[in-house]
């Protein structure tokens, strides 16, 4: 008896967006029908940013806050996109599922979002409202070209399509929202929070050299580990590679990496411990390809330890 099989292939590509509208009570200035971006952010390889209407996107909604996801590019053929607005403090545990939700068309520079979001009203009395403050989280999935595959033999167990990792995604939330962090860093008049656990793992150097000074002084009375010769933001940059794997987005042009360069060449001549941490993260790999001659300099300044 023969027996053959195939499949009909309707997967998707998914991520998430996770914005925090701070200074909520300042932005309730902007006039109706009008909106404040969020930074630019890729799902798929297409560009998308959130638009946040704090008086509502037209009359209709002049009592709500309106969001929506805004395909922020031109595509050769429109994308089918299931998206979901929720506040972060909803969320559960494990990522929702987004089979349940209506798939929106996607044309170049089109948005979809939610007219009514929530009501201002409702939402300054909710728990959602910190500190003038509330975070949202919009996930995104868009489907692929749906394709048959020939299977090789007549499955004789489930199959199972294992979605790809989105790892680098939750550590920077991690990193964003702070949440269960035990580490705090102090640079300048900045304090940075981290996770001992996820710097350890990811870079021998801070867990050998600077997370060594938790021994010591205020940081072992619950204080913070001071971080000298180093500026604030090119710290903040180190921490999101070494939890994303990725530089911040203004930092990727030429110029941006330019100025970045010059800060870490800065923090590597002001101590041994500085220099080591640069050299022992991944972005060591990534300064090697895009900027051969930081490298150089980095070497002939370990050379002279």
């Amino acid at each position: 008896m023969s027996a053959s099989a195939s499949a009909i292939v309707a997967d998707a590509t998914s991520g998430y967006h996770i914005l925090k509208i701070s200074s909520y009570s300042r932005t309730k200035e902007t006039p109706n029908g009008e909106f404040i971006k969020s930074h630019p952010f890729t799902v798929a390889g297409h560009r998308w940013d959130i638009r946040y209407y704090p008086n509502g996107d037209s009359s209709e909604s002049k009592d709500y806050i309106s969001i929506f996801l805004f395909l922020d590019e031109g595509v050769t053929k429109a994308l089918k996109v299931q998206h979901r607005f929720c506040f972060i403090d909803d969320m559960e545990e494990q990522t929702p599922s987004l089979t349940s939700e209506t798939i929106f068309t996607f044309e170049s520079y089109r948005g979809w979002g939610r007219s009514m979001f929530i009501g201002r009203e409702d939402l300054e009395r909710s728990k959602h409202l910190k500190d003038d403050s509330f975070v949202v989280r919009c996930d995104i999935a868009i489907t692929n070209e749906i394709r048959t595959e020939e299977l090789a033999d007549a499955p004789t167990t489930a199959f199972v399509s294992v979605p790809p990792s989105d790892l680098h995604q939750h550590l920077g939330d991690l990193l964003q929202t702070e949440k269960g962090a035990d580490v705090v860093f102090q640079v300048g008049t900045q304090t940075f929070k981290a996770h001992w656990c996820v710097l350890a793992a990811r870079s021998p150097v801070f867990s050998a050299e600077l997370l060594g000074q938790m021994k010591e002084g205020d940081a072992a009375a619950g204080g913070a580990v001071r971080i000298d010769n180093m500026e604030a933001h090119v710290f903040k940059a180190l921490l999101t590679f070494v939890y994303t794997d990725s530089l911040p987005e203004n930092l990727m042009s030429k110029d941006g990496q330019g100025v970045m360069y010059q800060h870490l060449l800065v923090a590597a001549d002001s101590s041994p411990v500085n220099l080591t941490a640069v050299l022992a993260t991944d972005a060591f790999e990534y300064l090697s390809t895009t900027c051969p001659w930081v490298i150089k300099e980095l070497l002939a300044k370990l050379g002279t330890r």
